[in-house]
């Protein structure tokens, strides 16, 4: 084990990019969305931010990639900072235990997703932003340019279109909840929001310093408070049960930190008080996780003795 200054993460950091290169099977990209598909599954980045604003990096920690349902943090973020416990009305805080996109357990539920992370709960949160604010979206794009502090980051029109054209199971379960009243926007409105939500690019070195409020208890980057104390506690706690789709249990058993991960290969990770990490490979596990970017978490966890455990 070695110890959590600042002045070791770099180290560390390179020597988990050199054990990664070294270890065989590394999954493959989503193929069920065609522009992931063609991504080289060898590709490997990590990056670490500190609270205030260092960040350590190795490999393609610079390189965006689509960032898909690591978006689901931050729109939770804020639309709770907007309604609060009002939410947890509509969608619970629950592992699911079942695939993310999965329409059986809606149908027992009653229209309620089970958490805020598969599909369901995820549209379920961006509709209720989208009613708040006219453009979920676009408040969420707003939100990574500042708390990363890249005003470049933008929308993938070809991923966006590519899940628009590939996304009946996504207007099947809208479709469903909106039966049970769950829904409040037009169906199509909603899912072009969110596709575009889930389209947007960002490299490792941005979203762990958008992640960083996380980390502050809710301050954002210039000092304002986004969150409460509990209320970030409250999406810390549901990332480590259910930020990593129905693996969060093994997830938190070898990494042991709050996080979410994405198909396009990103994983966020939070150490209250700490720091935050991303680290990015496209190729997935049959799970929808990265294969490299848990095992690089799992080394980080491991050589630092960092946890929240």
């Amino acid at each position: 084990m070695t110890t959590t200054s600042s002045l070791t993460f770099q180290p560390v950091l390179e020597r988990i990019a050199e054990e990664i290169e070294r270890t065989p099977g590394r999954g493959a990209p989503a193929d069920y969305i065609p522009a992931l598909a063609a991504c080289d599954p060898r590709s490997f980045g990590m990056a670490v931010a500190e609270l205030d604003g260092t960040v350590y990096g190795v490999g393609d920690w610079r390189e965006p990639f689509s960032t898909q349902s690591i978006t689901k943090v931050f729109t939770l973020a804020l639309d709770l900072a907007r309604e609060g416990d009002e939410l947890w009305e509509h969608v619970g805080r629950e592992p699911s235990g079942n695939p993310f996109n999965s329409l059986v357990q809606l149908e027992y539920e009653n229209g309620i997703p089970r958490n805020p992370f598969i599909n369901a709960g995820a549209l379920v949160v961006t509709d209720r932003l989208h009613s708040r604010t006219g453009d979920a979206a676009g408040e969420l794009l707003s939100f990574l340019r500042e708390e990363s502090g890249n005003p470049a980051l933008d929308f993938d029109e070809e991923v966006a279109a590519s899940e628009a054209a590939h996304g009946d199971r996504n207007a099947a379960l809208a479709h469903f909840m909106a039966a049970y009243g769950n829904i409040d926007n037009d169906i199509p409105a909603l899912l072009e929001q969110y596709f575009r939500q889930c389209s947007i690019r960002a490299s490792c070195a941005d979203l762990a310093l958008a992640t960083t409020f996380l980390a502050r208890h809710g301050i954002r980057a210039d000092g304002t408070r986004l969150l409460t104390l509990s209320q970030a506690k409250q999406i810390n706690a549901i990332m480590l049960t259910c930020g990593t789709y129905d693996a969060a249990g093994d997830f938190a058993y070898r990494v042991g930190l709050p996080g979410k991960s994405g198909v396009g290969g990103g994983i966020i990770a939070v150490v209250p008080g700490r720091c935050t990490l991303c680290v990015w490979s496209p190729g997935l596990d049959e799970r929808g996780n990265s294969v490299a970017g848990v095992a690089a978490l799992d080394r980080f966890t491991t050589l630092t003795g960092v946890s929240v455990f």
